[in-house]
Parts: C-alpha cells; sequence; structure tokens
C-alpha cells in the first residue's frame, strides 16, 4: 500500500533522474466546472510527482453559488482569500458548535481535517488558494451522502417522513460539488447572507432553546 501525505524530506528525488518537472499551469486540469465563472482548478502528485506530501486547488465563485458541504478524510485545508470576500462555515464535530469566518483577500481559515465545510462568496465575485497536506487528498461530498442514503434510513434515525424525504432529495442525481446545479431554478436559490448579517444555525431550534453562533470566533446568542 502506497504511503501519501506529509513526508518532512525530498527523498522521492534522486540525483540521477535530473531535475524533475517543477511548473504545471492549473488552468489545465480542472477538478470541477459549474459554469465558466464557477469553476476549480486542482494540481496533485499527479500533475507534479514531485510534490509529495501537498495539493492545491484554484477556486473561483460567484454570489449564489456555493461550494458544496462536504469534509476530506485524509487532508487538512488552508483557505487563502485572493479576492472578494467569503464567508467559510465549519462544524466542529468536538464542541458540536457551526462557525462562520467571514475572510478578504490575505486571510486564511483553517480546516481540520475531516471537518464537515462550506463555502459562500459574500462579494459578488470570488477567487480562493486552497491548500492541502496530502498529495492525493479525498473529498466526501455531501450531495453523495443525500442520494445515496436510503430514504427508509433517515425515517429510522431521525424520525423524518421517507417519502417526503425521497421527494426532496429526487433533484440530486449526481454529485454537486458546485450548486446550485444547472437545472435549479434562479427564482427558488437560497438567500446568501450579506456580510454584516447574521447567519443562522442550519436547524429547528425549540421553544426556550438558545442559539449560539459563531461569526469569526466572536459567539452571538439568540
Amino acid at each position: 500500500m502506497v504511503n501519501r501525505g506529509y513526508v518532512p524530506d525530498n527523498k522521492n528525488l534522486k540525483k540521477s533522474s535530473g531535475t524533475p518537472n517543477l511548473f504545471f499551469d492549473s488552468r489545465d486540469n480542472v477538478f470541477f466546472e459549474r459554469d465558466p465563472n464557477n469553476i476549480a482548478y486542482e494540481v496533485t502528485s499527479t500533475q507534479l510527482p514531485a510534490m509529495v506530501g501537498g495539493a492545491f486547488v484554484d477556486l473561483y465563485l460567484t454570489k449564489g453559488h456555493i461550494r458544496e458541504p462536504h469534509w476530506h478524510p485524509n487532508a487538512w485545508e488552508l483557505d487563502v482569500v485572493v479576492s472578494g470576500e467569503a464567508l467559510i462555515s465549519i462544524v466542529d464535530p468536538d464542541t458540536k458548535k457551526l462557525h462562520h469566518y467571514v475572510a478578504k483577500p490575505g486571510q486564511v481559515v483553517f480546516i481540520p481535517m475531516a471537518w464537515w465545510h462550506w463555502i459562500r462568496p459574500v462579494s459578488q465575485e470570488l477567487h480562493l488558494h486552497l491548500f492541502f497536506n496530502n498529495d492525493q487528498f479525498e473529498t466526501a461530498e455531501g450531495s453523495d451522502m443525500l442520494r445515496l442514503t436510503p430514504p427508509e434510513v433517515f425515517q429510522l434515525s431521525y424520525g423524518v417522513d421517507a417519502e417526503k424525504i425521497a421527494d426532496s432529495l429526487a433533484p440530486i442525481n449526481e454529485s454537486v460539488v458546485i450548486g446550485p446545479p444547472g437545472s435549479h431554478k434562479k427564482n427558488h436559490a437560497p438567500h446568501y447572507p450579506d456580510r454584516n448579517e447574521p447567519t443562522y444555525m442550519e436547524r429547528p431550534h425549540r421553544k426556550g432553546e438558545g442559539i449560539t453562533i459563531n461569526i469569526n470566533d466572536k459567539p452571538i446568542d439568540y
């Protein structure tokens, strides 16, 4: 089994082989494209074999789109805002809290390995550089979890109606990655909060139960 991931040296580079290829145009490898303005390019050790222990994604989004909820089972992620303004949301599995980070150019957000997260543009256009500490990082997409889980499992687990769940999830027939899908009607698009607008805990709450939202690590109680 090949051991993929971070290594603290360059032992994979051999003098006898000469200088390895150290250049690649990320635009030659599209990771995912929703449209020309919502697209992600990827560079891994597949493109640069000498780049053991790290990978890179160049991500472009426009307002009204989203890098769908997902996690990386074998890598942490560092998001660097190049231009525009991003709202990056992360669920802490240890504290069971949802955190929102508003990041501008030059600011970074770190996402630990296997933590559930998603990215939304606050500005009309957003450009991000994403770095990973695994040259063959893996991604588990939320859309795949939803569409591949039988509706009766949701009913058995959470007491929800299997038929309603099946009907609601029927439009998800492939990996979304960058949403919404092209067939999604614009007038049904969800509302994306502006920079100064409080964001929300994405779950219903019981009467009398308080909600705490963390925005840039500043708790706001409702």
